[in-house]
């Protein structure tokens, strides 16, 4: 069986593991033991270094570089995707700046997660908090190489970004989206003359 070994920080950290059986993923925890400040970017794009007591305090809009006090001996081969929780997204706002963090078998640093605070809210997360999942992939072997003719269409799909919406009649393409239908509530009536609005001057010959 593949093994993911994990070297700790500090003593107090704690071993991440799967919730249930069936969990493709294991948790990671804010742990913040031995440290004592946390950096990041505030929602105006401008870098802080804040104090750290055992708690973050993530601001509206902060990105945060939430310390997990581990080090990942991560098997050639493989790598370590980080996904967001679902409860902390929805729940609280705090997503992954980054959408998915990609950790190489040649990164051997401390795991720092990305978390985006969306919301309108401070949220603070103490350390023991679960804040990120992640699960250990194998990579697919391949090579990158250049080829002298372009790509010819491969299924029925012509065009480029968002084309699975388009139909080639022809040579005219054609968006497949019909006409929206205006609600009669929000239909307007022609502007109706009012008893005191005078008449336009009509002159005679």
């Amino acid at each position: 069986m593949t093994q993911l070994k994990i070297w700790k920080t500090h003593p107090s950290n704690q071993i991440p593991k799967k919730q249930t059986e069936g969990s493709a993923c294991f948790d990671l925890q804010f742990q913040g033991h031995g440290k004592t400040e946390y950096k990041g970017f505030s929602r105006h794009n401008k870098a802080f270094t804040r104090p750290l007591n055992n708690m973050i305090s993530i601001q509206p809009g902060d990105r945060t570089m939430i310390p997990t006090g581990l080090i990942l001996d991560i098997p050639e081969g493989h790598s370590v995707r980080v996904h967001a929780r679902s409860g902390l997204s929805l729940k609280q706002g705090l997503v992954l700046a980054n959408a998915e963090g990609v950790i190489d078998s040649d990164y051997v640093e401390e795991l720092m997660v990305l978390i985006w605070n969306i919301s309108d809210n401070a949220i603070n997360i103490h350390t023991g908090d679960r804040i990120a999942q992640a699960e250990l992939i194998k990579d697919e072997t391949y090579s990158i190489v250049e080829t002298a003719a372009r790509p010819g269409v491969k299924t029925s799909r012509v065009g480029g970004m968002g084309s699975t919406g388009i139909k080639d009649e022809g040579n005219v393409l054609t968006l497949n989206i019909s006409e929206p239908k205006i609600p009669d509530f929000i239909k307007q009536e022609p502007p109706k003359r009012g008893r005191g609005r005078p008449r336009k001057n009509v002159s005679t010959l």
